[in-house]
């Protein structure tokens, strides 16, 4: 992870812009996960590091454009870059990161440059539809999980698959890995969404909601209220939620577990993408990691 780390600091350095540099430096880093599992798969390959650093600037230019969108003023307990700087530098500053990432990209095989490049346009693709989704109520869990694996899962997905190819490993079963990975982490976090407080989040609980979005607890508990209850959710989707109605939200959930079901389909995901690398032990240890966050 060092070099990791080195090589996003060599390509920052490289755009050669003071402003860019001092803006990047501020962004936390985050779990690194998807640098880590191109390590895991690729642990000896030469060029796995600088693959890593790409897929970390395509990361961070993805989070930087999702909080303009969002109007989100923190990122994971700092301050967002569009509440510092205002949205246009975060918009600018995530296009030189993207546009950064794709220069360097066309040093690898094809096949790994597609692989990645193709997996940006899916989670463009799935931040359009995050933000359309969010205009009304969604019940529709399906359209939920095909938008999630485009927005999250695609990218760790690609990640998987680009190290593979590095290696010249079976890419279909790392990229199964990849993307059940992304899709239950995912799930997780929309489960600590509701579950966790504003402190361990470092944003407001339950703020999905509040912004729109109808996360797969929330399409559970409207599939198992009566049709008056059903209305009064629908009332309370995308609005400031008063402690009255997020305690009832809470509350009919724990009543029709919610949050027990959509965990449960994060764990039938895990367990299929242990199975797809049962014998790599370092993968399935960050699955039984992920899966075991506190909710």
């Amino acid at each position: 992870m060092q070099r990791v780390e080195s090589e996003i600091a060599r390509l920052i350095q490289e755009i050669d812009y003071d402003e860019v540099t001092h803006l990047f430096n501020m962004l936390s880093g985050g779990k690194r996960l998807r640098a880590k599992l191109v390590l895991k798969i690729a642990p000896e390959h030469e060029s796995a590091p600088k693959l890593a650093a790409i897929i970390e600037l395509i990361h961070a230019a993805s989070l930087l454009h999702d909080d303009v969108i969002d109007e989100s003023l923190t990122r994971r307990g700092v301050a967002s870059v569009n509440a510092t700087d205002g949205s246009k530098t975060a918009v600018m500053l995530g296009d030189v990161l993207y546009s950064k990432a794709f220069t360097e990209l066309v040093d690898f095989d094809k096949d790994i440059a597609k692989v990645i490049a193709a997996s940006v346009t899916a989670l463009s693709k799935g931040e359009m539809m995050d933000v359309k989704m969010a205009d009304t109520f969604n019940s529709d869990e399906k359209k939920y999980l095909d938008m999630l694996y485009l927005k999250t899962a695609t990218l760790i997905e690609a990640a998987s698959i680009a190290s593979a190819l590095l290696i010249g490993a079976d890419s279909q079963k790392y990229g199964t890995y990849g993307r059940n990975l992304g899709l239950s982490f995912q799930i997780i976090d929309d489960i600590l969404d509701i579950t966790s407080d504003a402190a361990t989040l470092g944003k407001p609980a339950m703020n999905d909601f509040v912004e729109g979005k109808c996360t797969l607890p929330y399409i559970h508990l409207y599939h198992a209220l009566g049709e008056e209850d059903k209305v009064r959710l629908q009332n309370a989707h995308a609005k400031k939620l008063e402690a009255a109605e997020e305690n009832w939200i809470k509350e009919m959930m724990q009543k029709h577990q919610c949050i027990e079901q959509s965990f449960a389909l994060a764990q039938k995901l895990s367990n299929e993408a242990m199975l797809a690398v049962e014998d790599d032990k370092a993968l399935v240890e960050i699955l039984e990691t992920m899966i075991k966050r506190s909710y």
